[in-house]
């Protein structure tokens, strides 16, 4: 069991690709909604065209370029470049399916460990998800898996998105903790170096399937994080 986790009260998660399997739920949505409206249909292709509009959208918001707007507005907009970058007009799609499309987020699956370890997480810690998703869609993907946060916190609720400094420390805040009385949980080494910087503690789960059978990125631990796990279930063996 590691060390070193005596003065830790709370664990917060990163979603997206951390507690949830984001490209299969996506894809296995596209292919039922956007079938008839794509040619040449790729789902997986779509959701990793689609994951790749996030960060520079977010950007637009962290850098000042634009007001702050949930995460549902962006994903919006970035279906509509998606579907034009693969020469489809979006106003040749009926409105309602292109919002049953962007709903698709809010029904992510979580990775087979998850729940499991998260109940198990939570009978020590405060269990949160520090997340860019806005309120509404982690409040729905958690209550369709069962997922047991005791809060819901992250960007909307911080005003910022990920990596900025205040989407971290806007949440110790509310959770009237400082922040290495905090753990970041992500399968993301930029996340937890962002987290480190401020005083979280960290640990890092790996989730080598994130994106795919061929996936390059955080395959491994890259930076000297407190905790390295496997899963969730590792994690609990860990210092749960």
């Amino acid at each position: 069991m590691s060390t070193g986790f005596d003065s830790i009260e709370a664990l917060v998660f990163d979603t997206f690709g951390t507690v949830v399997d984001w490209r299969t739920s996506i894809a296995t949505e596209v292919a039922v909604h956007l079938h008839d409206h794509v040619p040449d249909l790729d789902a997986h292709d779509f959701a990793d065209r689609w994951r790749a509009e996030y960060q520079p959208s977010m950007e637009r918001v962290r850098s000042g370029e634009r007001d702050f707007v949930r995460l549902d507005v962006l994903h919006r907009e970035n279906l509509e470049s998606v579907l034009v970058s693969l020469g489809v007009d979006p106003s040749s799609i009926p409105a309602e399916v292109l919002d049953a499309v962007n709903l698709a987020w809010h029904r992510l699956d979580p990775w087979p460990d998850a729940i499991a370890g998260l109940t198990r997480l939570k009978e020590r810690f405060i269990i949160a998800p520090l997340s860019n998703a806005n309120v509404r869609l982690a409040l729905d993907i958690a209550k369709r898996a069962g997922i047991p946060w005791d809060a819901l916190l992250g960007a909307e609720v911080a005003g910022a998105y990920k990596p900025d400094p205040q989407s971290y420390l806007r949440t110790a805040e509310i959770l009237g903790l400082e922040p290495h009385q905090i753990a970041m949980v992500a399968a993301h080494n930029s996340d937890l170096a962002a987290a480190q910087a401020l005083g979280l503690r960290t640990c890092f789960v790996r989730r080598p399937a994130e994106h795919g059978p061929g996936q390059t990125t955080d395959l491994a631990a890259e930076g000297e994080w407190d905790v390295v796990a496997d899963d969730f279930e590792d994690l609990a063996d860990q210092i749960g």
